[in-house]
């Protein structure tokens, strides 16, 4: 932690409890080193100034925006896309104002001299969060969209805001999309299969053959726990599950109990032990073969990949059940674990350990609301100004149907996790860890790696994800996927394509940059090519095993009775 800081929390103890994730003290700590450099922090104003009479100038000399704008929003900030904020001047010079005191702050914050760079990610973090509820579009009369609807509706759209801003306060957060859009096992996860084990941790779902034959080896997907598993079955023509089916693999996936207070004592060596390795069992029963492919997604490649380094150890001996693993958009190294960072520091684990210890567990809504607030503007005042400013229903859209459907977290795994993981980052070194009885060592790991990274994602950086490449010894094919964690990860073949991808054979120690540099980017699906390597390596085709095959019997069809726990 930086040393100013530290020192504030001498002086003020109480602001830990008080200020646990750092909103003040970063700031406390940014403002104390302008003050201490009177020289610099004269200079920045001098700069602001200067922007802001350049600005002035600027609007007089074009006639107010008629000539383009001297601050321009970024491409992807939709926030000022209506045509007033170019075509009134009055919202043009609102809007170019506010643009140029929130870049200025945040420039200001990152140059701040004498503090950490962790300390200005964090107040640059927090006053981002601030800049961006000020957004005049979050204000009706400094909204010229949300005035020509109520306008056009003759008042109806500020009711119906009303009526959903009611209902979002009845439910405790901002609605992304309609409850009862989508219902899983009718609109969603609907890929023909069973549940052909339980227990305490999981269920372990089989999937139906839709070809003759099928490759001997099947493919074992993790899901992540800290969501529910349809991400990877959503809708038929999205579903990750149906097309490797439709490319004759048998596929099993993870169900993950969604976690009750009974649960808080689980830890990741069961999400490891009585979760992944049970179901990796579980296949290699039913389809009677010695070895499986073993595919981890999010936090599932985290604890994927504990296994296969816990696989590998001496104690094993002979036979290891995997032949091959993929890994979609996962950490093991988490040094530099990109936005998130923000809540990552002994005060701030403490916080949710403490709102763990009352209930056992980390409840959905607090976790999600944390991933919100690293997209803060697409993901929590796009949907403020939609839905009460200007009146709307939310969209059905099924990505968002799930990521409404949250989950929770066990305490005593979550406490693990993110103290052992991300605050020491012992995954990454050699026997710093000990899982299941045996110190983890993922330099072990000799079996091939397909991994896959996407290029916006900001819970697991690429080039964070591309850092395994050199921590394992096996042979690595690495794809950077288009899109951010979950539509790089949910990329189905279309025509035409809506994705594109960089893919090749990976060398040890060649850097992230560099690898780009050199590599294609190719239109389509990454999934063809994963499949393309998958197929030679697994195994020979035969007739499908029945569900269950000869030791199990279907419990249930899919999607199965734990993925429906609210």
């Amino acid at each position: 932690m930086d040393t100013a800081v530290k020192n504030l929390e001498k002086t003020f103890p109480e602001t830990v409890n008080l200020d646990p994730y750092g909103i003040f003290s970063s700031s406390l700590a940014i403002q104390r080193a302008w003050m201490n450099h009177p020289k610099e922090l004269s200079e920045q104003l001098t700069k602001l100034a200067l922007e802001f009479w350049s600005l002035e100038e600027w609007q007089t000399l074009t006639g107010f925006g008629s000539h383009g704008d001297l601050f321009e929003p970024v491409t992807y900030d939709e926030r000022f896309q209506y045509r007033f904020w170019e075509e009134n001047p009055w919202y043009d010079t609102l809007k170019e104002g506010y643009l140029l005191y929130t870049r200025w702050l945040e420039d200001a914050i990152y140059a701040t001299p004498g503090v950490e760079e962790k300390t200005r990610r964090k107040a640059a973090f927090w006053a981002r969060q601030m800049l961006n509820a000020m957004a005049p579009t979050n204000f009706y009369p400094t909204n010229p969209e949300a005035i020509v609807r109520s306008l056009e509706t003759k008042g109806i759209s500020l009711i119906d805001g009303f009526k959903n801003f009611l209902m979002d306060l009845e439910r405790g957060t901002i609605s992304m999309v309609r409850e009862d859009a989508f219902e899983v096992g009718k609109d969603l996860a609907t890929t023909p299969g069973a549940v052909v084990f339980r227990n305490e941790m999981l269920e372990v779902i089989q999937y139906a053959p839709t070809t003759d034959k099928v490759h001997e080896i099947p493919i074992v997907i993790v899901s992540p726990w800290i969501n529910k598993y349809y991400i990877l079955d959503l809708k038929e023509q999205k579903s990750m599950v149906k097309y490797l089916v439709d490319q004759g693999f048998t596929v099993f996936i993870t169900s993950w109990k969604n976690p009750g207070s009974d649960m808080r004592d689980v830890t990741l060596d069961d999400y490891m032990l009585r979760g992944v390795l049970e179901a990796v069992n579980v296949a290699r029963d039913i389809c009677e073969v010695p070895q499986v492919h073993l595919t981890g997604y999010c936090i599932g490649g985290t604890i994927v990949s504990a296994l296969m380094a816990w696989l590998n150890h001496p104690d094993q001996g002979e036979g290891n059940p995997v032949a091959h693993w993929t890994l979609l958009a996962s950490l093991v190294d988490f040094s530099e674990p990109g936005c998130i960072d923000v809540f990552i520091d002994e005060n701030a684990i403490r916080a949710v350990e403490k709102l763990m210890e009352e209930k056992g567990y980390l409840d959905g809504q607090d976790m999600a609301m944390s991933f919100r607030m690293l997209r803060s503007n697409s993901l929590i005042w796009h949907y403020y100004v939609h839905n009460y400013l200007m009146g709307e229903e939310p969209e059905a859209f099924d990505v968002l149907f799930w990521n409404m459907d949250t989950t929770r977290m066990p305490e005593a795994m979550h406490r693990f996790y993110l103290r052992e993981l991300y605050l020491k980052n012992k995954l990454v070194q050699p026997n710093a860890l000990t899982l299941g009885g045996r110190p983890i060592d993922l330099t072990r790991i000799t079996q091939p790696l397909y991994a896959v990274g996407t290029e916006q994602d900001h819970i697991v950086p690429w080039k964070e994800s591309f850092k395994t490449k050199d921590i394992v010894k096996g042979p690595v094919r690495y794809v950077l996927a288009t899109s951010g964690h979950i539509l790089g990860i949910v990329s189905p073949p279309v025509d035409p394509p809506k994705r594109r991808y960089w893919v090749s054979d990976v060398e040890k120690g060649i850097s992230p940059d560099h690898w780009l540099e050199q590599t294609e980017k190719i239109p389509g699906s990454w999934w063809k090519d994963w499949v393309s390597w998958l197929s030679p390596q697994a195994g020979a085709k035969r007739k499908p095993p029945t569900l269950g095959g000869q030791r199990y019997q279907p419990l249930a069809d899919a999607p199965g009775t734990y993925v429906l726990e609210k």
